[in-house]
């Protein structure tokens, strides 16, 4: 159940800031509200839903601030996953991100296909660092993000100059440079929150 919420949520069918309407979703799904209501406290953990006393369940809006705080923390845990790969990577795991990386290459005319290949470059770069509590940290702040109404690679120009970022940190990996590897992903992560900001 909070699984098929959460899609809903995260494909923007439920509106950031909507009411959830619990009679109507219930009746829809053909389920009772208890686990409707065990699925919504699971995504207010998430950050996903937010609770309001009295007035029910409600998609999360995220604010300018609220967008500002998630980069900067998305900024310190991928950019320390990155010198972690940097230093302790096998080849084999390095070619594998390099493969990602020809993938993100090819997908730069289509906006969908390359945000998915960017999350799984990503993603891949945390499993690497193999840290279980900062992968479930950015799991949930990955979550937030995509509430954004204005997301970072939506921006005219953004995919391009996000592609040019993308080769520079392959580049640091496979120069097995931590330090330069974790300024890049740090200054990757400035530049999406500027392009995430509504104008």
């Amino acid at each position: 159940m909070a699984e098929q919420l959460r899609t809903r949520i995260l494909a923007h069918a439920l509106a950031p800031g909507s009411w959830i309407d619990e009679q109507s979703l219930t009746a829809e799904l053909g389920i009772s509200r208890t686990p409707l209501r065990e699925a919504l406290k699971v995504l207010a953990s998430e950050g996903l839903v937010t609770m309001k006393l009295r007035r029910g369940a409600y998609v999360t809006e995220v604010s300018a601030r609220d967008l500002a705080e998630v980069y900067h923390l998305l900024a310190l845990l991928e950019s320390d996953a990155a010198a972690v790969v940097a230093q302790s990577a096998t080849p084999a795991q390095l070619a594998e991100l390099e493969l990602l990386h020809r993938d993100l290459e090819s997908q730069v005319t289509d906006r969908d296909r390359f945000f998915a290949a960017n999350e799984r470059f990503h993603l891949r770069l945390l499993e690497i660092a193999d840290n279980r509590w900062r992968n479930q940290l950015v799991a949930d702040l990955r979550k937030v993000m995509k509430l954004n109404r204005h997301h970072s690679l939506f921006k005219q120009g953004r995919l391009e100059a996000s592609l040019k970022e993308h080769r520079r940190i392959m580049a640091a990996l496979k120069a097995r440079d931590g330090v330069r590897v974790q300024q890049l992903m740090q200054h990757h992560f400035a530049q999406g929150r500027l392009a995430a900001s509504p104008d």
